[in-house]
Protein backbone atom coordinates (compact mmCIF):
# COMPACT_ATOMS: atom_id res chain seq x y z
CA UNK A 1 0.00 0.00 0.00
CA UNK A 2 2.79 2.44 0.93
CA UNK A 3 4.62 1.64 -2.31
CA UNK A 4 1.47 2.35 -4.36
CA UNK A 5 0.99 5.72 -2.65
CA UNK A 6 4.59 6.70 -3.37
CA UNK A 7 4.19 5.62 -6.98
CA UNK A 8 0.97 7.64 -7.31
CA UNK A 9 2.64 10.73 -5.81
CA UNK A 10 5.62 10.34 -8.19
CA UNK A 11 3.28 10.03 -11.16
CA UNK A 12 1.35 13.12 -10.05
CA UNK A 13 4.56 15.15 -9.70
CA UNK A 14 5.75 14.01 -13.12
CA UNK A 15 2.37 14.90 -14.64
CA UNK A 16 2.41 18.37 -13.04
CA UNK A 17 5.98 18.96 -14.21
CA UNK A 18 5.08 17.92 -17.76
CA UNK A 19 2.03 20.20 -17.79
CA UNK A 20 4.02 23.11 -16.36
CA UNK A 21 6.78 22.65 -18.92
CA UNK A 22 4.31 22.38 -21.79
CA UNK A 23 2.45 25.52 -20.68
CA UNK A 24 5.69 27.47 -20.29
CA UNK A 25 6.84 26.37 -23.74
CA UNK A 26 3.44 26.96 -25.33
CA UNK A 27 3.37 30.56 -24.05
CA UNK A 28 6.58 31.27 -25.95
CA UNK A 29 6.19 29.05 -29.02
CA UNK A 30 3.13 27.86 -31.00
CA UNK A 31 3.51 24.33 -29.66
CA UNK A 32 -0.14 23.39 -29.14
CA UNK A 33 -1.20 24.58 -32.60
CA UNK A 34 1.70 22.78 -34.27
CA UNK A 35 1.18 19.55 -32.33
CA UNK A 36 -2.57 19.59 -32.93
CA UNK A 37 -2.09 20.17 -36.66
CA UNK A 38 0.64 17.56 -36.98
CA UNK A 39 -1.14 14.84 -35.02
CA UNK A 40 -4.30 15.26 -37.10
CA UNK A 41 -2.50 15.32 -40.44
CA UNK A 42 -4.03 12.83 -42.89
CA UNK A 43 -1.74 10.21 -44.46
CA UNK A 44 -2.91 8.17 -47.48
CA UNK A 45 -2.93 4.46 -46.67
CA UNK A 46 -1.72 3.12 -50.03
CA UNK A 47 1.38 0.91 -49.82
CA UNK A 48 3.33 2.94 -52.39
CA UNK A 49 3.52 5.88 -49.97
CA UNK A 50 5.60 3.75 -47.57
CA UNK A 51 8.60 3.67 -49.93
CA UNK A 52 9.82 6.97 -48.53
CA UNK A 53 9.41 5.52 -45.04
CA UNK A 54 11.69 2.62 -46.03
CA UNK A 55 14.39 5.08 -47.08
CA UNK A 56 13.98 7.04 -43.84
CA UNK A 57 14.30 4.02 -41.56
CA UNK A 58 17.18 2.60 -43.57
CA UNK A 59 18.94 5.91 -42.98
CA UNK A 60 18.28 5.59 -39.25
CA UNK A 61 19.91 2.14 -39.31
CA UNK A 62 22.87 3.71 -41.08
CA UNK A 63 23.20 6.42 -38.43
CA UNK A 64 23.00 3.98 -35.51
CA UNK A 65 25.41 1.40 -36.94
CA UNK A 66 27.76 4.04 -38.31
CA UNK A 67 27.99 5.72 -34.91
CA UNK A 68 29.05 2.39 -33.42
CA UNK A 69 31.68 1.78 -36.12
CA UNK A 70 33.27 5.22 -35.65
CA UNK A 71 34.29 4.17 -32.13
CA UNK A 72 36.73 1.58 -33.52
CA UNK A 73 37.72 2.71 -37.03
CA UNK A 74 41.05 4.50 -37.56
CA UNK A 75 41.16 6.43 -40.87
CA UNK A 76 44.93 6.40 -41.25
CA UNK A 77 47.10 5.53 -44.25
CA UNK A 78 50.29 4.93 -42.25
CA UNK A 79 51.65 1.42 -42.79
CA UNK A 80 51.52 -1.05 -39.90
CA UNK A 81 52.26 -4.77 -39.59
CA UNK A 82 49.13 -6.79 -38.84
CA UNK A 83 49.14 -9.09 -35.80
CA UNK A 84 45.39 -9.40 -35.31
CA UNK A 85 42.90 -12.23 -35.07
CA UNK A 86 42.78 -13.12 -38.78
CA UNK A 87 45.66 -15.56 -39.13
CA UNK A 88 46.08 -15.62 -42.98
CA UNK A 89 47.00 -11.91 -43.01
CA UNK A 90 49.29 -11.86 -39.95
CA UNK A 91 52.68 -10.30 -40.63
CA UNK A 92 51.55 -8.38 -43.75
CA UNK A 93 52.06 -4.62 -44.03
CA UNK A 94 48.81 -2.69 -44.43
CA UNK A 95 47.27 0.70 -43.69
CA UNK A 96 45.78 1.57 -40.32
CA UNK A 97 42.36 1.84 -41.97
CA UNK A 98 42.49 -1.72 -43.29
CA UNK A 99 43.89 -3.11 -40.01
CA UNK A 100 41.17 -1.41 -37.96
CA UNK A 101 38.48 -2.76 -40.31
CA UNK A 102 39.86 -6.27 -39.78
CA UNK A 103 39.80 -5.69 -36.02
CA UNK A 104 36.17 -4.55 -36.22
CA UNK A 105 35.32 -7.70 -38.16
CA UNK A 106 37.14 -10.23 -35.97
CA UNK A 107 38.09 -8.66 -32.64
CA UNK A 108 35.21 -6.32 -31.70
CA UNK A 109 32.18 -8.05 -30.18
CA UNK A 110 29.39 -7.85 -32.74
CA UNK A 111 31.60 -5.81 -35.05
CA UNK A 112 31.13 -7.95 -38.16
CA UNK A 113 27.34 -7.94 -37.72
CA UNK A 114 27.30 -4.16 -37.33
CA UNK A 115 29.60 -3.75 -40.37
CA UNK A 116 27.35 -5.87 -42.52
CA UNK A 117 24.21 -4.17 -41.20
CA UNK A 118 25.76 -0.84 -42.15
CA UNK A 119 26.54 -2.04 -45.67
CA UNK A 120 23.17 -3.72 -46.26
CA UNK A 121 21.33 -0.68 -44.89
CA UNK A 122 23.28 1.54 -47.29
CA UNK A 123 22.18 -0.60 -50.23
CA UNK A 124 18.59 -0.59 -48.95
CA UNK A 125 18.66 3.19 -48.43
CA UNK A 126 19.74 3.92 -52.00
CA UNK A 127 17.35 1.29 -53.39
CA UNK A 128 14.37 2.66 -51.44
CA UNK A 129 15.31 6.20 -52.45
CA UNK A 130 15.49 5.15 -56.11
CA UNK A 131 12.15 3.33 -56.08
CA UNK A 132 10.55 6.23 -54.20
CA UNK A 133 11.75 8.64 -56.90
CA UNK A 134 10.34 6.34 -59.59
CA UNK A 135 6.99 6.32 -57.78
CA UNK A 136 6.99 10.12 -57.67
CA UNK A 137 7.99 10.34 -61.34
CA UNK A 138 5.55 7.82 -62.79
CA UNK A 139 2.59 9.21 -60.82
CA UNK A 140 3.40 12.86 -61.61
CA UNK A 141 3.79 13.76 -57.94
CA UNK A 142 6.64 16.15 -58.83
CA UNK A 143 4.30 18.66 -60.50
CA UNK A 144 3.24 22.00 -59.10
CA UNK A 145 3.45 22.79 -56.21
CA UNK A 146 6.07 20.08 -55.43
CA UNK A 147 8.90 21.02 -57.82
CA UNK A 148 11.14 22.19 -54.96
CA UNK A 149 10.56 18.97 -53.05
CA UNK A 150 11.49 16.96 -56.16
CA UNK A 151 14.78 18.88 -56.39
CA UNK A 152 15.43 18.19 -52.70
CA UNK A 153 14.86 14.49 -53.40
CA UNK A 154 17.26 14.49 -56.36
CA UNK A 155 19.88 16.18 -54.16
CA UNK A 156 19.33 13.52 -51.50
CA UNK A 157 19.90 10.82 -54.12
CA UNK A 158 23.10 12.51 -55.34
CA UNK A 159 24.43 12.84 -51.80
CA UNK A 160 23.52 9.21 -51.09
CA UNK A 161 25.71 8.14 -54.01
CA UNK A 162 28.57 10.28 -52.70
CA UNK A 163 28.11 8.95 -49.17
CA UNK A 164 28.06 5.36 -50.42
CA UNK A 165 31.22 5.82 -52.46
CA UNK A 166 33.04 7.43 -49.53
CA UNK A 167 32.07 4.63 -47.14
CA UNK A 168 32.89 1.96 -49.73
CA UNK A 169 36.42 3.39 -50.06
CA UNK A 170 37.27 3.71 -46.35
CA UNK A 171 38.46 0.11 -45.61
CA UNK A 172 41.38 0.59 -48.05
CA UNK A 173 41.23 -3.00 -49.26
CA UNK A 174 42.23 -4.11 -52.75
CA UNK A 175 38.66 -3.85 -54.10
CA UNK A 176 37.96 -0.33 -52.83
CA UNK A 177 41.48 0.71 -53.82
CA UNK A 178 40.70 -0.33 -57.39
CA UNK A 179 37.66 1.93 -57.24
CA UNK A 180 39.79 4.82 -55.97
CA UNK A 181 42.22 4.25 -58.84
CA UNK A 182 39.26 4.63 -61.23
CA UNK A 183 38.14 7.77 -59.39
CA UNK A 184 41.64 9.20 -59.72
CA UNK A 185 41.55 8.62 -63.48
CA UNK A 186 38.14 10.31 -63.70
CA UNK A 187 39.43 13.38 -61.87
CA UNK A 188 42.49 13.56 -64.13
CA UNK A 189 40.28 13.42 -67.23
CA UNK A 190 38.76 16.84 -66.44
CA UNK A 191 40.48 19.29 -68.80
CA UNK A 192 42.73 22.03 -67.41
CA UNK A 193 41.81 21.63 -63.72
CA UNK A 194 42.05 17.82 -63.42
CA UNK A 195 45.65 17.73 -62.20
CA UNK A 196 45.02 20.48 -59.65
CA UNK A 197 41.97 18.67 -58.29
CA UNK A 198 43.94 15.45 -58.04
CA UNK A 199 46.75 17.12 -56.09
CA UNK A 200 44.21 18.71 -53.75
CA UNK A 201 42.17 15.55 -53.11
CA UNK A 202 45.01 13.03 -52.80
CA UNK A 203 47.53 15.41 -51.28
CA UNK A 204 50.16 14.93 -53.97
CA UNK A 205 51.11 12.07 -56.24
CA UNK A 206 48.71 9.12 -56.26
CA UNK A 207 47.93 7.35 -53.93
CA UNK A 208 48.91 10.13 -51.51
CA UNK A 209 48.27 10.17 -47.77
CA UNK A 210 45.26 12.44 -47.33
CA UNK A 211 42.33 10.94 -49.23
CA UNK A 212 41.24 8.32 -46.69
CA UNK A 213 41.16 10.80 -43.75
CA UNK A 214 39.31 13.31 -45.91
CA UNK A 215 36.81 10.72 -47.08
CA UNK A 216 36.28 9.76 -43.43
CA UNK A 217 35.43 13.34 -42.44
CA UNK A 218 33.20 13.61 -45.50
CA UNK A 219 31.50 10.31 -44.68
CA UNK A 220 30.83 10.81 -40.97
CA UNK A 221 30.37 14.58 -40.71
CA UNK A 222 29.65 16.72 -43.76
CA UNK A 223 27.46 14.52 -45.94
CA UNK A 224 25.40 13.03 -43.05
CA UNK A 225 24.79 16.54 -41.71
CA UNK A 226 23.55 17.75 -45.08
CA UNK A 227 21.46 14.58 -45.49
CA UNK A 228 19.79 15.09 -42.12
CA UNK A 229 19.05 18.74 -42.94
CA UNK A 230 17.61 17.87 -46.36
CA UNK A 231 15.52 15.00 -44.97
CA UNK A 232 14.08 17.42 -42.42
CA UNK A 233 13.34 19.95 -45.16
CA UNK A 234 11.79 17.21 -47.31
CA UNK A 235 9.48 16.06 -44.50
CA UNK A 236 8.55 19.66 -43.65
CA UNK A 237 7.57 20.29 -47.28
CA UNK A 238 5.54 17.08 -47.31
CA UNK A 239 3.63 18.25 -44.22
CA UNK A 240 3.15 21.76 -45.62
CA UNK A 241 2.18 20.77 -49.17
CA UNK A 242 0.18 17.71 -48.10
CA UNK A 243 0.41 14.25 -49.67
CA UNK A 244 -0.71 13.35 -53.12
CA UNK A 245 -3.35 10.62 -53.33
CA UNK A 246 -4.85 8.19 -55.80
CA UNK A 247 -8.16 9.11 -57.38
CA UNK A 248 -11.00 7.44 -55.50
CA UNK A 249 -14.50 8.25 -54.36
CA UNK A 250 -14.37 11.13 -51.92
CA UNK A 251 -10.83 12.10 -52.94
CA UNK A 252 -10.46 15.21 -55.07
CA UNK A 253 -7.77 17.67 -56.01
CA UNK A 254 -8.63 19.87 -53.03
CA UNK A 255 -8.66 17.44 -50.09
CA UNK A 256 -6.57 14.70 -48.51
CA UNK A 257 -8.29 11.54 -47.31
CA UNK A 258 -6.38 9.13 -45.10
CA UNK A 259 -5.54 8.03 -41.61
CA UNK A 260 -4.50 10.58 -38.95
CA UNK A 261 -0.88 10.64 -37.90
CA UNK A 262 -1.77 9.59 -34.35
CA UNK A 263 -2.47 6.87 -33.50
CA UNK A 264 -3.08 4.98 -36.79
CA UNK A 265 -0.19 6.15 -38.96
CA UNK A 266 2.24 6.30 -36.01
CA UNK A 267 1.55 2.66 -35.13
CA UNK A 268 1.91 1.59 -38.76
CA UNK A 269 5.14 3.56 -39.19
CA UNK A 270 6.66 2.20 -35.99
CA UNK A 271 5.84 -1.32 -37.12
CA UNK A 272 7.54 -0.65 -40.44
CA UNK A 273 10.64 0.70 -38.68
CA UNK A 274 10.86 -2.45 -36.56
CA UNK A 275 10.53 -4.56 -39.70
CA UNK A 276 13.34 -2.63 -41.41
CA UNK A 277 15.66 -3.07 -38.43
CA UNK A 278 14.77 -6.74 -38.17
CA UNK A 279 15.16 -7.53 -41.87
CA UNK A 280 18.52 -5.73 -42.07
CA UNK A 281 19.78 -7.61 -39.00
CA UNK A 282 18.47 -10.93 -40.38
CA UNK A 283 20.13 -10.47 -43.78
CA UNK A 284 23.36 -9.26 -42.18
CA UNK A 285 23.53 -12.34 -39.97
CA UNK A 286 23.06 -14.77 -42.86
CA UNK A 287 24.32 -13.13 -46.07
CA UNK A 288 27.98 -12.11 -46.25
CA UNK A 289 28.80 -8.83 -47.95
CA UNK A 290 32.11 -7.11 -48.71
CA UNK A 291 34.52 -9.68 -47.17
CA UNK A 292 37.57 -7.43 -47.24
CA UNK A 293 39.84 -10.13 -45.76
CA UNK A 294 39.57 -12.12 -49.00
CA UNK A 295 40.80 -9.18 -51.08
CA UNK A 296 43.78 -8.20 -48.95
CA UNK A 297 45.24 -4.74 -48.36
CA UNK A 298 45.45 -2.27 -51.21
CA UNK A 299 48.66 -2.06 -53.23
CA UNK A 300 49.12 0.29 -56.16
CA UNK A 301 50.75 -2.42 -58.30
CA UNK A 302 47.82 -4.85 -57.98
CA UNK A 303 44.24 -4.90 -59.22
CA UNK A 304 41.44 -7.07 -57.85
CA UNK A 305 39.93 -9.52 -60.33
CA UNK A 306 36.17 -9.45 -60.84
CA UNK A 307 36.18 -5.96 -59.33
CA UNK A 308 32.57 -4.76 -59.24
CA UNK A 309 31.35 -1.65 -57.41
CA UNK A 310 28.05 -1.47 -55.56
CA UNK A 311 25.04 -1.50 -57.87
CA UNK A 312 24.20 2.21 -57.56
CA UNK A 313 27.51 3.28 -59.19
CA UNK A 314 27.76 0.25 -61.47
CA UNK A 315 26.40 2.26 -64.40
CA UNK A 316 29.57 4.40 -64.36
CA UNK A 317 31.71 1.27 -64.61
CA UNK A 318 29.61 0.05 -67.52
CA UNK A 319 29.79 3.38 -69.33
CA UNK A 320 33.58 3.39 -68.98
CA UNK A 321 33.82 -0.11 -70.44
CA UNK A 322 31.56 0.66 -73.39
CA UNK A 323 33.16 3.94 -74.41
CA UNK A 324 35.57 3.59 -77.37
CA UNK A 325 39.21 4.64 -76.76
CA UNK A 326 38.89 8.21 -78.03
CA UNK A 327 41.56 10.71 -77.04
CA UNK A 328 43.13 13.83 -78.57
CA UNK A 329 45.12 16.93 -77.58
CA UNK A 330 43.96 20.52 -77.93
CA UNK A 331 46.26 23.47 -77.14
CA UNK A 332 48.55 21.26 -75.11
CA UNK A 333 45.72 19.74 -73.05
CA UNK A 334 44.81 16.06 -73.40
CA UNK A 335 41.11 15.30 -73.72
CA UNK A 336 40.44 11.73 -72.57
CA UNK A 337 37.01 11.35 -74.14
CA UNK A 338 36.91 7.66 -73.21
CA UNK A 339 36.80 8.73 -69.53
CA UNK A 340 35.44 12.28 -69.65
CA UNK A 341 32.23 11.48 -71.54
CA UNK A 342 31.03 8.38 -69.60
CA UNK A 343 32.22 9.37 -66.11
CA UNK A 344 31.86 13.19 -66.05
CA UNK A 345 29.59 14.43 -68.82
CA UNK A 346 27.06 11.56 -68.69
CA UNK A 347 26.36 11.83 -64.90
CA UNK A 348 26.20 15.61 -65.24
CA UNK A 349 23.59 15.33 -67.99
CA UNK A 350 21.60 12.73 -66.05
CA UNK A 351 21.29 14.86 -62.92
CA UNK A 352 20.68 18.03 -64.94
CA UNK A 353 17.73 16.31 -66.63
CA UNK A 354 16.44 15.09 -63.26
CA UNK A 355 16.61 18.57 -61.76
CA UNK A 356 14.97 20.33 -64.72
CA UNK A 357 12.41 17.76 -65.81
CA UNK A 358 9.42 19.17 -63.80
CA UNK A 359 9.95 22.57 -65.38
CA UNK A 360 10.51 21.16 -68.87
CA UNK A 361 7.28 19.16 -68.68
CA UNK A 362 5.39 22.16 -67.32
CA UNK A 363 6.67 24.33 -70.17
CA UNK A 364 5.99 21.73 -72.85
CA UNK A 365 2.48 20.92 -71.64
CA UNK A 366 1.48 24.45 -70.64
CA UNK A 367 0.08 23.04 -67.40
CA UNK A 368 0.26 25.62 -64.59
CA UNK A 369 -2.35 24.08 -62.29
CA UNK A 370 -1.75 22.47 -58.92
CA UNK A 371 -1.92 18.67 -58.91
CA UNK A 372 -2.72 16.64 -55.80
CA UNK A 373 -4.11 13.53 -57.50
CA UNK A 374 -1.65 10.89 -58.68
CA UNK A 375 -1.61 9.93 -62.33
CA UNK A 376 -1.97 6.31 -63.24
CA UNK A 377 1.13 5.54 -65.36
CA UNK A 378 -1.05 4.31 -68.24
CA UNK A 379 -2.80 7.69 -68.41
CA UNK A 380 0.45 9.46 -69.33
CA UNK A 381 2.12 7.16 -71.89
CA UNK A 382 4.92 9.54 -72.87
CA UNK A 383 6.16 10.13 -69.33
CA UNK A 384 5.88 6.42 -68.52
CA UNK A 385 7.78 5.51 -71.69
CA UNK A 386 10.56 7.95 -70.82
CA UNK A 387 10.85 6.47 -67.32
CA UNK A 388 11.05 2.90 -68.62
CA UNK A 389 13.62 3.96 -71.24
CA UNK A 390 15.77 5.45 -68.45
CA UNK A 391 15.51 2.21 -66.46
CA UNK A 392 16.56 0.14 -69.49
CA UNK A 393 19.45 2.51 -70.19
CA UNK A 394 20.69 2.14 -66.61
CA UNK A 395 20.21 -1.64 -66.63
CA UNK A 396 22.27 -2.07 -69.80
CA UNK A 397 25.10 0.02 -68.35
CA UNK A 398 24.94 -1.97 -65.11
CA UNK A 399 25.25 -5.27 -67.02
CA UNK A 400 28.07 -3.83 -69.10
CA UNK A 401 29.95 -3.09 -65.87
CA UNK A 402 30.33 -6.85 -65.44
CA UNK A 403 30.99 -7.80 -69.06
CA UNK A 404 34.16 -9.69 -68.12
CA UNK A 405 32.34 -11.77 -65.50
CA UNK A 406 29.45 -12.47 -67.90
CA UNK A 407 31.85 -13.44 -70.71
CA UNK A 408 33.78 -15.76 -68.41
CA UNK A 409 30.64 -17.36 -66.95
CA UNK A 410 28.93 -17.99 -70.31
CA UNK A 411 32.10 -18.64 -72.33
CA UNK A 412 31.54 -15.86 -74.87
CA UNK A 413 33.89 -13.29 -76.34
CA UNK A 414 34.20 -10.18 -74.19
CA UNK A 415 34.71 -8.06 -77.33
CA UNK A 416 31.52 -9.41 -78.92
CA UNK A 417 29.65 -8.85 -75.66
CA UNK A 418 30.93 -5.28 -75.47
CA UNK A 419 29.63 -4.55 -78.99
CA UNK A 420 26.27 -6.10 -78.11
CA UNK A 421 26.02 -3.78 -75.11
CA UNK A 422 27.08 -0.77 -77.22
CA UNK A 423 24.22 -1.39 -79.61
CA UNK A 424 21.75 -2.22 -76.87
CA UNK A 425 22.47 0.89 -74.83
CA UNK A 426 21.27 2.98 -77.82
CA UNK A 427 18.56 0.77 -79.29
CA UNK A 428 17.18 -0.63 -76.01
CA UNK A 429 15.80 2.64 -74.57
CA UNK A 430 14.20 3.58 -77.91
CA UNK A 431 12.49 0.20 -78.29
CA UNK A 432 11.42 0.13 -74.63
CA UNK A 433 9.94 3.63 -74.95
CA UNK A 434 7.89 2.68 -78.01
CA UNK A 435 6.70 -0.62 -76.50
CA UNK A 436 5.79 1.00 -73.17
CA UNK A 437 3.82 3.76 -74.86
CA UNK A 438 1.86 1.26 -76.94
CA UNK A 439 1.15 -0.85 -73.83
CA UNK A 440 -0.16 2.22 -71.98
CA UNK A 441 -2.45 3.10 -74.88
CA UNK A 442 -3.63 -0.53 -75.05
CA UNK A 443 -4.46 -0.41 -71.33
CA UNK A 444 -6.40 2.83 -71.90
CA UNK A 445 -8.32 1.14 -74.73
CA UNK A 446 -9.05 -1.76 -72.39
CA UNK A 447 -10.44 0.66 -69.80
CA UNK A 448 -12.65 2.24 -72.45
CA UNK A 449 -13.97 -1.15 -73.54
CA UNK A 450 -14.76 -2.03 -69.93
CA UNK A 451 -16.71 1.19 -69.49
CA UNK A 452 -18.64 0.57 -72.70
CA UNK A 453 -19.31 -3.16 -72.35
CA UNK A 454 -18.87 -3.83 -68.63
CA UNK A 455 -16.81 -6.48 -66.88
CA UNK A 456 -17.19 -10.10 -68.04
CA UNK A 457 -19.17 -12.26 -65.63
CA UNK A 458 -17.92 -15.61 -66.96
CA UNK A 459 -21.43 -16.67 -67.89
CA UNK A 460 -22.55 -17.58 -71.41
CA UNK A 461 -25.79 -15.90 -72.47
CA UNK A 462 -28.00 -16.31 -75.52
CA UNK A 463 -30.13 -13.57 -76.96
CA UNK A 464 -33.69 -14.03 -78.20
CA UNK A 465 -32.28 -14.12 -81.73
CA UNK A 466 -30.01 -17.05 -80.92
CA UNK A 467 -26.76 -15.08 -80.62
CA UNK A 468 -24.40 -16.56 -78.00
CA UNK A 469 -21.97 -14.38 -76.09
CA UNK A 470 -20.49 -13.71 -72.70
CA UNK A 471 -22.37 -11.91 -70.00
CA UNK A 472 -21.26 -8.50 -68.73
CA UNK A 473 -21.93 -6.61 -65.55
CA UNK A 474 -21.66 -2.85 -65.05
CA UNK A 475 -18.27 -1.60 -63.93
CA UNK A 476 -18.19 -1.03 -60.14
CA UNK A 477 -18.54 2.59 -59.12
CA UNK A 478 -15.11 2.65 -57.45
CA UNK A 479 -13.36 1.35 -60.58
CA UNK A 480 -15.35 3.70 -62.82
CA UNK A 481 -14.33 6.67 -60.68
CA UNK A 482 -10.67 5.65 -60.82
CA UNK A 483 -10.74 5.33 -64.61
CA UNK A 484 -12.66 8.50 -65.39
CA UNK A 485 -11.16 10.99 -62.93
CA UNK A 486 -7.91 11.76 -64.73
CA UNK A 487 -6.01 14.95 -63.95
CA UNK A 488 -4.54 15.32 -67.44
CA UNK A 489 -4.20 18.69 -69.24
CA UNK A 490 -5.90 19.30 -72.55
CA UNK A 491 -3.50 19.47 -75.56
CA UNK A 492 -2.62 22.97 -76.74
CA UNK A 493 -3.94 24.30 -80.00
CA UNK A 494 -1.66 24.38 -83.02
CA UNK A 495 0.00 27.79 -83.44
CA UNK A 496 -0.32 29.67 -86.67
CA UNK A 497 2.42 30.26 -89.21
CA UNK A 498 3.14 33.68 -87.70
CA UNK A 499 4.03 32.14 -84.30
CA UNK A 500 7.60 32.29 -83.02
CA UNK A 501 9.99 29.36 -83.22
CA UNK A 502 9.76 28.81 -79.47
CA UNK A 503 5.95 28.61 -79.62
CA UNK A 504 6.10 26.13 -82.50
CA UNK A 505 8.64 24.01 -80.58
CA UNK A 506 6.44 24.08 -77.51
CA UNK A 507 3.40 23.06 -79.55
CA UNK A 508 5.35 20.20 -81.15
CA UNK A 509 6.47 18.93 -77.75
CA UNK A 510 2.93 19.26 -76.46
CA UNK A 511 1.54 17.19 -79.35
CA UNK A 512 4.27 14.59 -78.74
CA UNK A 513 3.37 14.51 -75.06
CA UNK A 514 -0.43 14.53 -75.24
CA UNK A 515 -1.23 14.07 -78.93
CA UNK A 516 -2.05 10.34 -78.66
CA UNK A 517 -4.59 9.38 -76.02
CA UNK A 518 -7.75 7.32 -75.62
CA UNK A 519 -10.76 9.36 -74.56
CA UNK A 520 -13.23 7.70 -72.22
CA UNK A 521 -16.99 7.54 -72.89
CA UNK A 522 -18.49 10.10 -70.51
CA UNK A 523 -21.71 12.05 -70.47
CA UNK A 524 -21.87 15.83 -70.15
CA UNK A 525 -22.89 15.49 -66.51
CA UNK A 526 -19.96 13.18 -65.74
CA UNK A 527 -17.61 15.51 -67.59
CA UNK A 528 -18.71 18.38 -65.37
CA UNK A 529 -18.27 16.29 -62.22
CA UNK A 530 -14.78 15.24 -63.33
CA UNK A 531 -13.86 18.88 -63.97
CA UNK A 532 -15.03 19.83 -60.46
CA UNK A 533 -13.12 16.97 -58.81
CA UNK A 534 -9.87 17.74 -60.65
CA UNK A 535 -10.13 21.49 -60.14
CA UNK A 536 -7.05 22.77 -58.34
CA UNK A 537 -7.43 24.71 -55.06
CA UNK A 538 -6.63 28.11 -56.57
CA UNK A 539 -9.19 27.72 -59.37
CA UNK A 540 -11.77 26.40 -56.91
CA UNK A 541 -11.21 29.42 -54.66
CA UNK A 542 -11.66 31.77 -57.62
CA UNK A 543 -14.82 29.95 -58.71
CA UNK A 544 -16.21 30.12 -55.16
CA UNK A 545 -15.44 33.84 -54.96
CA UNK A 546 -17.19 34.44 -58.29
CA UNK A 547 -20.21 32.47 -57.16
CA UNK A 548 -20.40 34.44 -53.90
CA UNK A 549 -20.08 37.74 -55.81
CA UNK A 550 -22.81 36.69 -58.24
CA UNK A 551 -25.07 35.55 -55.42
CA UNK A 552 -24.61 38.81 -53.49
CA UNK A 553 -25.30 40.90 -56.59
CA UNK A 554 -28.44 38.88 -57.31
CA UNK A 555 -29.63 39.37 -53.72
CA UNK A 556 -29.06 43.11 -53.98
CA UNK A 557 -30.95 43.31 -57.25
CA UNK A 558 -33.76 41.25 -55.80
CA UNK A 559 -33.99 43.51 -52.76
CA UNK A 560 -34.27 46.60 -55.03
CA UNK A 561 -37.04 45.03 -57.10
CA UNK A 562 -39.10 44.00 -54.08
CA UNK A 563 -39.14 47.34 -52.24
CA UNK A 564 -42.03 47.92 -49.78
CA UNK A 565 -45.15 49.89 -51.08
CA UNK A 566 -44.91 52.27 -48.13
CA UNK A 567 -41.45 53.37 -49.12
CA UNK A 568 -41.33 57.04 -50.08
CA UNK A 569 -39.55 57.98 -53.26
CA UNK A 570 -38.50 61.57 -53.56
CA UNK A 571 -38.23 63.04 -57.02
CA UNK A 572 -36.11 66.08 -57.81
CA UNK A 573 -39.13 68.15 -58.91
CA UNK A 574 -40.97 67.47 -55.66
CA UNK A 575 -38.29 68.74 -53.34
Amino acid sequence: MLFRKRQARAEARARRAAVTGFVALDRRLPVSEAVRTLLRKAFPDHWSFLLGELALYSFLVLVVTGSYLTLFFRPGTAQVVYHGSYVPLQGLPMSEAYASTLDISFAVRGGLLIRQMHHWAALMFVAALTVHMFRVFFTGAFRRPREANWMVGVTLFLLALLEGFAGYSLPDDLLSGTGLRTAHTIVLSIPVVGTYLSDFMWGGVYPGQLLIPRLYILHVLFVPGILIALIGAHLALVVYLKHTQWASRGRTNTNVVGQPMFPQFTAKSMGLSAMVFGVVAFISGLAQINPIWTYGPYRTDQVATDAQPDWYVGFLEGALRLMPPWENSVAGHTFMWNVLIPAVILPGLVFTVLYLYPYVEKWATGDLREHHLCDRPRDNPTRTGLGVAAIVFYAVLLLAGGNDVIAYSFHVSVNALTWIFRVTVVVGPIVSYAVTKRLCLALQAHDRRLLEEGTPTGKVVQSVYGEIGTGHAPVPAEQRYRVLVRDIPVPLERPGTEASRGDRLRAALNRWYYGVRVDMPVSDEERGQIARRTLDPASRAEATARQETTASSQEAASSRKTASPTDTVTRPDEE
